[in-house]
């Protein structure tokens, strides 16, 4: 009797888990839950492959040449100066007082700085992966002030006008590709680099390599009046181009045939016409009130990297964020698509097991593995159309085996394409994305509450 008991008891548990749609709820949720696991290890494929593309890049761009920052060229004059030092006698008790010389350096910079960059960029492709790189020809004109060193109090015989130098600063030696000399007085002067032990540098600043050039000669040096200057750059190097702007007035003129650039920095070109459509050819004019530093610097030059301003060539589609982006909607469709089927199968009472839930909610994550796949050697948009295509596909004829018939099977595929649709807008919008998120959102929670409003919770 008590087999008999336990057999029936085990009988109407069956019968209510079949049956019951609190039960077959339950289940639905467990069985989303379940498959979050499969859809994060797709997420952490998306971010591995990334990062396999960032180190490919940099590799790339480490041995064509990196982002290229010119800071210059600057004037640096020594100077002699005098302090005190007091020395005392342990024996006598008396104080002398001895003056120690000591060389510092002044460094001005120009008056007028004329900037004119003629940049060619191209991809570079590894494998599947690719980057911008380019090659610049920049030409650098301006004037050099009298120096003024009264605010100093520095006496014009403590200056050492013999050892005057120009100094120029670049962040990527290695894509310089012709020797840099600099033109005064109808008179080229060579630079040469100067090793100095370079440390990273927190925040927005970037590390310079400093080249100076031979002594300048008595005719080059701006003592009793104003001396131009010219040079002319040819620099490889990667994704940016960047210039500070130590020019009292600094002008530039930065011409591409890139069409997709980004003009960087603090400060942005004041043309209107500076997009051309096959390319651009941007105009700077930056004035020494426009930013926090000064036209001369004693003793020492700090880094000026943050107020650069320049072009970004990088280029702008990144397949795998959006397919992060994509596969963070993955948790609402898997969600929305378990409770369609939930609705068909307590509305029409057609028996769906949760293993055919399963190859379903499958069927979702593996939409994720081939955009992702697709899109590295394609276009993401046709990724998505194939990826989405093959996955509707499949759910649709899959659902025709188990709703028998072609009525609930088109309009899952209907639905499913819709929601696709959906999330491929949302991806591609970005101040909108928040507020098309949500109403669509709202209206899929109306439609459910539509659909469900005759079933009855009490089975």
């Amino acid at each position: 009797m008590n087999d008999q008991s336990s057999q029936n008891t085990g009988n109407k548990i069956i019968d209510w888990l079949k049956n019951s749609i609190t039960a077959r709820m339950f289940m639905v949720g467990a069985l989303i839950l379940i498959l979050l696991i499969p859809l994060l290890f797709v997420q952490d494929l998306i971010r591995e492959r990334a990062v396999r593309q960032e180190n490919v890049i940099s590799e790339i761009n480490d041995k064509w040449g990196g982002e290229v920052l010119f800071s210059g060229p600057i004037l640096k004059i020594p100077y002699r100066s005098f302090r005190e030092k007091s020395i005392s006698n342990s024996q006598t008790k008396e104080v002398t007082t001895e003056s120690i010389e000591e060389v510092k350096y002044a460094y001005f910079l120009p008056k007028n700085l004329n900037i004119e960059a003629l940049v060619d960029p191209k991809i570079k492709k590894r494998g599947i992966y690719k980057t911008a790189v380019y090659k610049s020809q920049t030409v650098l004109t301006g004037i050099f002030p009298v120096p003024d060193f009264n605010e100093e109090n520095v006496a014009e015989e403590n200056i050492l006008w013999e050892k005057s130098r120009i100094i120029f600063q670049i962040s990527n030696l290695k894509g310089v590709s012709e020797q840099v000399n600099i033109n005064i007085a109808d008179a080229n002067y060579n630079f040469t680099s100067k090793y100095r032990e370079q440390n990273p540098l927190p925040g927005p600043e970037r590390q310079l390599f400093s080249m100076e050039s031979e002594l300048l000669k008595q005719e080059a040096l701006p003592r009793t009046k104003p001396v131009s200057f010219n040079m002319k750059l040819s620099v490889n190097g990667s994704s940016q181009i960047n210039f500070v702007p130590v020019g009292k007035i600094t002008e530039a003129k930065i011409s591409s045939n890139w069409k997709t650039n980004n003009f960087t920095g603090n400060f942005l070109p004041y043309n209107e016409d500076k997009l051309t459509g096959k390319g651009f050819k941007a105009k700077w004019k930056i004035l020494d009130i426009n930013r926090p530093f000064s036209q001369v610097f004693m003793n020492s030059l700090p880094n000026l990297t943050e107020y650069a301003f320049g072009v970004n060539f990088m280029i702008p589609v990144d397949e795998y964020q959006k397919s992060e982006r994509a596969a963070k909607y993955g948790f609402l469709v898997i969600g929305l698509t378990f409770l369609l089927f939930f609705l068909i199968q307590t509305l029409s009472k057609i028996p769906i097991h949760p293993f055919q839930y399963v190859m379903i909610g499958l069927g979702l994550v593996m939409f994720y593995t081939l955009l992702i796949s697709i899109s590295e050697h394609s276009s993401f948009l046709k990724a998505y159309l194939i990826a989405g295509t093959a996955v509707i596909l499949m759910i649709t004829l899959y659902s025709k085996s188990i709703l028998k018939g072609w009525k609930f099977p088109i309009f899952t595929g209907t639905s499913l394409s819709s929601l696709y649709a959906f999330i491929y807008i949302i991806i591609q919008l970005e101040s909108y994305a928040l507020l098309v998120g949500s109403i669509g959102l709202f209206l899929i929670l109306a439609g459910v509450m539509y659909t469900s409003r005759k079933i009855d919770w009490e089975n």
